[in-house]
């Protein structure tokens, strides 16, 4: 289970780097018409939040592995 765990946390901290406006149009972005984006602080809190997923991701991978 916590190889399952760690490939999630994963997988949604490299989406979250890569891609930060993502999870702000599943939120918000949908309930607006026109030009609005979010702000940078928030994508930058966006990107940290997913080197922080893949960090524990990575370990709570290797924890499986190895317990």
């Amino acid at each position: 289970m916590l190889i399952f765990a760690g490939l999630i946390f994963t997988v949604i901290g490299i989406l979250n780097i890569v891609n930060p406006n993502f999870a702000w149009y599943l939120k918000e972005g949908w309930k607006v018409d026109g030009d609005s984006e979010p702000s940078d602080s928030y994508v930058a809190l966006t990107k940290i939040g997913g080197v922080i997923g893949v960090v524990f991701g990575v370990i709570l991978f290797f924890t499986g592995i190895f317990s």
